[in-house]
C-alpha cells in the first residue's frame, strides 16, 4: 500500500499518521489567558528537542473539521508560560475528560476534578496529580500552516521541574514502574508503560558492536534466530575465543553442543538471549 497525502482526505491521513507514529507520550498543558482564566487540556503531539537549554515542543494542531485553533494556543500567545505535566495510569480517564472542547473560560481542572497547585516560577497552575510537572517559558510559536490540521510548535524552555519522590528508585532515577506513564496511539488506543511492557535494551554507548554483518553467516541466515536477537548478537565488541567458548561448555555440561544439528542449537542460543546472557548465546552458536 502506498499512500500520497495529497491524494487522500486530511481526516484518513490523520487516522494513519496518529496509528503510526505510536506510542506518543502526552503533554497535559496548563496554561492561562490574559484575563486569568485558566486552561487544562492533553497534546499527544509532544516530546523533548534538547538539555542545554531544556527543551519540550508540544503542537496544539488548528481542528481538522473547521480550522479553528484551540484555547491553549490562544492562551499561550496571550501569556507565554505553560505548565507541562506528565500523565500517568492513574490520572488517563480524567486526562481524557479535560480534552473536551468546553467554551473558552471554563477550567479544566473543576471540570476534570484536578488538583490546582499554584506554581512557583510562572502563572499557570500545575496539576498535582502528576508525578511530574515542567514550569516553562514559552520561547517561540511556530505555524507550520494555515488550513485545518496544521499544527503550531509551541518551544518550552524548561524552567522548574516538580518530580514526586515516589517515584524514584534506590539510586534516585525514575523508575518506569513507579512512574506508570500512558501515551496515545492511533484513534482511541493508549499504551502503559509499566509492567511486562518495559524492558531494557543495553545501549552501545561505550562500545562499538561488531554488527550484524560480522556475524558468521550460517548463524546470520537462522532460520530461528529473529532480528531482535541478530541484533543482541551484533552488539557484542568481539567474539569469545575457543578457549572461553570450551570453558563454557565444560563448566555447563553442553560438552555435546558440537552434536547438535543447527536448529538445536539456535534455540538453545535463543533461550539464552531470552535471558539477556548474549555471552553465553555466542557460546553455544560457537562450540
Amino acid at each position: 500500500m502506498i499512500i500520497d497525502p495529497k491524494e487522500i482526505p486530511v481526516p484518513k491521513l490523520q487516522s494513519y499518521l496518529q496509528a503510526s507514529v505510536s506510542p506518543r507520550p502526552i503533554a497535559f498543558v496548563s496554561s492561562i489567558d490574559r484575563e486569568g482564566h485558566v486552561n487544562l487540556s492533553p497534546f499527544s503531539f509532544f516530546n523533548m528537542f534538547s538539555m542545554n537549554p531544556p527543551i519540550l515542543v508540544f503542537s496544539p494542531s488548528r481542528r481538522v473539521r473547521n480550522n479553528t485553533t484551540k484555547h491553549t494556543l490562544e492562551n499561550v500567545q496571550e501569556v507565554p508560560e505553560v505548565v507541562i505535566n506528565m500523565v500517568n495510569y492513574q490520572m488517563v480517564q480524567q486526562t481524557s475528560l479535560a480534552s473536551c472542547e468546553y467554551p473558552k473560560g471554563v477550567n479544566e481542572f473543576l471540570k476534570a476534578g484536578f488538583t490546582e497547585v499554584k506554581s512557583s516560577l510562572v502563572k499557570p497552575p500545575r496539576v498535582g496529580e502528576s508525578h511530574v510537572s515542567f514550569e516553562c517559558k514559552v520561547n517561540q510559536v511556530i505555524p507550520l500552516g494555515t488550513e485545518g490540521g496544521a499544527g503550531n510548535l509551541v518551544i518550552c524552555e524548561v524552567l522548574l521541574i516538580h518530580l514526586d519522590d515516589a517515584v524514584l528508585d534506590e539510586q534516585g532515577r525514575i523508575n518506569p514502574n513507579k512512574m506508570d506513564s500512558v501515551a496515545r496511539m492511533g484513534s482511541d488506543y493508549y499504551s502503559r508503560a509499566s509492567g511486562e511492557a518495559v524492558f531494557t535494551v543495553p545501549k552501545p554507548n561505550e562500545k562499538i558492536g561488531i554488527g550484524i554483518d560480522a556475524i558468521p553467516e550460517h548463524i546470520r541466515h537462522s532460520k530461528i534466530l529473529t532480528g531482535n536477537d541478530l541484533g543482541m548478537l551484533g552488539n557484542i565488541e568481539k567474539l569469545p575465543d575457543v578457549e572461553s567458548v570450551n570453558q563454557f561448555k565444560l563448566n555447563n555440561q553442553f560438552t555435546e553442543t558440537s552434536a547438535l544439528d543447527t536448529e538445536s542449537k539456535h534455540q538453545l542460543a535463543q533461550h539464552f538471549l531470552a535471558e539477556g546472557n548474549v555471552e553465553a548465546a555466542w557460546k553455544i552458536l560457537l562450540g
